[in-house]
């Protein structure tokens, strides 16, 4: 018979969590009334084990109770958490589901209470909005400087609480979000924005920069919202809106200029932004006749978004056009990709120049102080360049590990131990504290997100030491995805062996070994793709280790000869792992054999990874720093990063990052698709 320890210990096996889950399963859904589900386990269960799938399957009714609205199921459920770990939550799915009627010393009394744990700040905001809601601003006052968790409509609600303290500064903070925001903000906004339009605080000028800024975010219908605020004159017409929004090209084919006002010519350049995103030489070629209609200062910013178009679609006339822009103030978006024009010129003037003209705090990200220092390197002066690449060496990151290869011959990835390692005391406390037991016990259930914010509640204060232990707990229970986080947290003291988890080695190696792919690349993305979570799905959809999409799935299913494939099927681990290794073996012989590409061909398709070529051959890292999608550009740095790690810590020969980013080969004219372009 199985020996099971209790719910604290940091061996607790996988084992018992899988035979806790079937149990449960075996009393019955957690949509049953609590009242009604056995609690007899199965016959030879150990006394904690049966303890404990009781005790999980009265929280699980709990929390479906909660779900549906039964407050009667709830109580009675309740009862028999007093003592549980988690009756914090079950606290307060009762006092939620009684909020507006509860009296405020119960609320209170809740907010008071000393456990650490999320749903107590998540209580305290929502009974402020509630605050907030009924203007009763006195009581909000004393409760919101509590808050941790604040969102834009609870900075609102204080910012309204504040103007009615007749704070003056309110008003002109207020200011700063309307001006700040491209995104309609939430209804506790709109009185403090309306009082500062009426005392001049929001000024017209103010008014115009926002509707540019929600246009250009391409939200048409907010934009018509907020132009409402300007005079008549001035206001956007809301069917020209739609149809420059609709059909770009065509609404400038058909407009007239001679005479427009500034609304007319807002309308116009909102157009011309379109259709600039999607054919910057089509935008350019409607601009050129049109362009006499516009003042100065609109014809530089037209060019400063048709530059950033272009330079997102790797044409070569970006840099003429950023130019064209002159001193029109760019987004930080806009200075991040003339940077990177220039580095697909290869201009390495402009390079640094552009770098030179971001604010200080962009200029300080890790991309643009390497590439300033290869900047350097290029233009000879090396000595200056090779400062800046010793200063951004130490840091563990896709830069940070190019840089360190410019001053050394080793990777910082080579340089690093297995460094500090918590001990049975350390552990022993870490899994004392009731917050890591919760978040281990909603695991169990299955309850991620839950238990993903317990953890991080947890470890919010955690020193280096701390953050290596609640890591080292978290992969002792197989909870990779945690194990992982919360080594990468750590500031002096590291551990890689938990930052580069390698599970499945023996599930992999087989499939691994039969296509003749890299341990350590294959390791690199799996880790990117999903923290080793078996269960992990994707908003899209992709499922499992390996992220597979379903019509992908199928595709595979056929090549690898599955007879009678069914869709649950790609949950399964082998079949998961034999999916995914197939796919990048394939994308990998299609795209050159480089894992760059392959990379890129992964997470955003194989199509897109070959027009992302250049017309001439393009150092890896300047492919990859100049990919269009933010999501797969941090995704193949990422990937080649950890696939240095992985290499080391599986004992291989030492390979730089330079070396394994290589040079991409230029783009051909046989673009044909082989394999799905979605993964």
């Amino acid at each position: 018979m199985l020996s099971f320890p209790p719910v604290g210990s940091a061996h607790f096996p996988m084992k018992f969590i899988l035979l806790a889950l079937l149990l449960i399963a075996a009393l019955g859904a957690a949509g049953r009334a609590a009242a009604d589900l056995p609690r007899t386990p199965a016959q030879g269960a150990p006394p904690d084990a049966r303890a404990l799938v009781a005790e999980d399957a009265d929280f699980l009714a709990a929390r479906e109770a909660f779900r549906t609205g039964d407050a009667a199921r709830l109580d009675r459920v309740a009862g028999r958490l007093k003592n549980s770990l988690l009756e914090p939550y079950v606290a307060y799915y009762r006092l939620r589901m009684r909020l507006e009627a509860a009296d405020i010393a119960t609320i209170q009394a809740f907010l008071a209470r000393s456990d650490e744990t999320p749903v107590i700040d998540r209580l305290r905001g929502e009974w402020l909005k509630l605050l907030g809601k009924k203007r009763q601003w006195e009581a909000f006052a004393g409760e919101y400087p509590r808050l941790l968790g604040e969102d834009a409509e609870l900075i609102c609600y204080a910012l309204q609480a504040r103007l009615h303290m007749r704070d003056g500064e309110a008003l002109r903070e207020a200011r700063e979000l309307w001006l700040a925001g491209d995104d309609e903000l939430p209804e506790s906004c709109a009185p403090l924005f309306d009082a500062a339009i009426v005392g001049g605080i929001i000024s017209e000028t103010d008014i115009r920069s926002r509707v540019r800024l929600v246009l250009e975010a391409g939200n048409a219908t907010l934009a018509g919202q907020l132009s409402g605020k300007l005079p008549a004159k001035r206001a956007l017409p809301a069917a020209a809106l739609s149809g420059a929004k609709a059909n770009p090209e065509r609404y400038l084919k058909n407009i007239r200029l001679k005479n427009a006002g500034e609304a007319q010519r807002a309308v116009a350049l909102f157009a011309l932004q379109r259709l600039a995103k999607q054919l910057p030489q089509l935008a350019f070629a409607q601009w050129k006749k049109i362009a006499d209609h516009f003042s100065a200062d609109e014809q530089r910013y037209f060019y400063s978004w048709l530059a950033y178009e272009a330079a997102r679609r790797h044409d070569e006339r970006a840099l003429e056009w950023f130019r064209a822009a002159g001193d029109a103030p760019l987004t930080r978006q806009q200075r991040a990709w003339r940077t990177r024009a220039a580095l697909r010129a290869p201009d390495w003037r402009e390079v640094r120049a552009s770098i030179e003209a971001m604010p200080q705090q962009q200029q300080q990200q890790a991309a643009w102080r390497y590439w300033g220092a290869r900047a350097l390197k290029e233009l000879g002066q090396a000595e200056e360049a090779e400062k800046q690449f010793a200063l951004l060496s130490g840091e563990y990151n896709f830069y940070g590990q190019l840089a360190a290869e410019e001053v050394t011959a080793i990777s910082a990835a080579d340089t690093v131990s297995a460094g500090y390692q918590p001990g049975k005391e350390e552990l022993d406390t870490m899994l004392a504290r009731p917050a890591i037991q919760r978040a281990l016990a909603l695991y169990r259930m299955d309850l991620r997100t839950d238990a993903a914010r317990e953890w991080a509640w947890a470890e919010r204060k955690f020193d280096d030491r701390q953050l290596l232990a609640a890591a080292e707990i978290a992969r002792r229970n197989e909870i990779y995805d945690l194990a992982i986080n919360s080594a990468d947290l750590t500031v002096q003291l590291h551990d890689f062996n938990l930052r580069y988890l390698a599970p499945y080695r023996d599930e992999l190696r087989g499939h691994i070994r039969q296509l003749g792919l890299e341990e350590a690349w294959v390791y690199g993305l799996m880790r990117q793709e999903s923290r080793f979570v078996k269960q992990a799905k994707s908003e899209a959809g992709a499922s499992g280790l390996m992220q597979i999409m379903p019509a992908t799935a199928r595709w595979l299913a056929r090549k690898l000869g599955m007879k009678n494939y069914r869709r649950a099927m790609v949950r399964k681990l082998d079949t998961n792992l034999a999916m995914g290794t197939y796919y990048m073996k394939t994308v990998l012989e299609w795209l050159d054999n480089s894992p760059v590409l392959a990379s890129a061909a992964y997470n955003a398709g194989p199509s897109r990874a070959r027009q992302w070529r250049g017309d001439r051959p393009l150092e890896g890292a300047v492919y990859a720093e100049t990919i269009p999608f933010d999501e797969t550009r941090g995704y193949v740095k990422k990937v080649m990063s950890n696939t240095v790690h992985y290499s080391r810590l599986f004992g291989q020969p030492p390979r730089s990052l330079k070396e394994r980013m290589g040079v991409i080969a230029a783009r051909d004219a046989n673009n044909r698709q082989a394999v799905p372009d979605e993964k």
